[in-house]
């Protein structure tokens, strides 16, 4: 049975290893193509022979060129815990992520008024997902409170601008501070080396999900390995 998110980012970190999500996302609108002709379920077990905490999956096709056939068949591949990644509106996205393997949604709390996000939030967990939280400043953090969730998202990045602004660990480093020690914390985006994830878990980071990094690597599972070893 696929293990749920936060167990396996809590076994991870038992082991005194870095928990690492690694990402499978076909474009990004700021590097360009990232599969370069690879089939995203290779590319996946590849992954999954490093000791990571988890696979994300990013689905949206218009501007990350994903899908929820590919969501499928990763998920089908590989016996660790898969967070898929869209712009979630609607509860008929979720009971399909839940149908195709997914374990957990990241919901961006810039592009969900108050309403929506505490419904989706509800429902998600309501048919068994776990849910990331995502917020990228104080403002967005100031609106969840009261609302649950399995783990806080802070993005390094600006998902409303798709992510292209230059950034790097910083928002995780002004951020999670603010955050409940009881809070699983997972820094997103712009991390490219051991330091940048030995400055997260610094921070108060107790997770990271790396995918345009790993994915333009010559050795993918060496520096997934350096990733997940950081700390060491």
């Amino acid at each position: 049975m696929r293990a749920r998110l936060t167990e396996s980012i809590r076994q991870v970190r038992k082991a005194n290893l870095c928990a690492v999500l690694s990402e499978i996302k076909p474009r990004s609108p700021k590097e360009g193509d990232l599969l370069r002709g690879r089939d995203p379920v290779e590319l996946a077990r590849h992954m999954a022979r490093c000791p990571i905490a988890g696979l994300s999956v990013v689905t949206e096709p218009k501007h990350f060129g994903g899908s929820l056939e590919m969501l499928e068949r990763v998920a089908s591949a590989v016996a660790l815990p898969v967070l898929q990644k869209d712009f979630f509106t609607e509860e008929a996205e979720l009971d399909s992520a839940r149908l195709l393997g997914a374990s957990a949604v990241l919901f961006s709390v810039s592009l969900l008024d108050d309403e929506a996000l505490r419904a989706l939030n509800a429902y998600a967990r309501g048919i068994g997902l776990e849910t990331v939280l995502e917020v990228h400043s104080k403002e967005n953090l100031d609106r969840l409170e009261g609302i649950p969730m399995d783990i806080l998202g802070l993005n390094n990045r600006d998902i409303t601008v798709l992510e292209t602004d230059n950034a790097d660990v910083s928002v995780t480093e002004s951020l999670a501070s603010l955050v409940a020690s009881d809070v699983l914390i997972l820094s997103e985006s712009s991390l490219k080396s051991p330091e940048d994830v030995r400055r997260a878990f610094r921070a108060g980071a107790d997770c990271v999900l790396i995918g345009t990094a790993v994915l333009q690597a010559d050795d993918l599972e060496g520096f997934l390995n350096s990733l997940i070893h950081a700390g060491s």
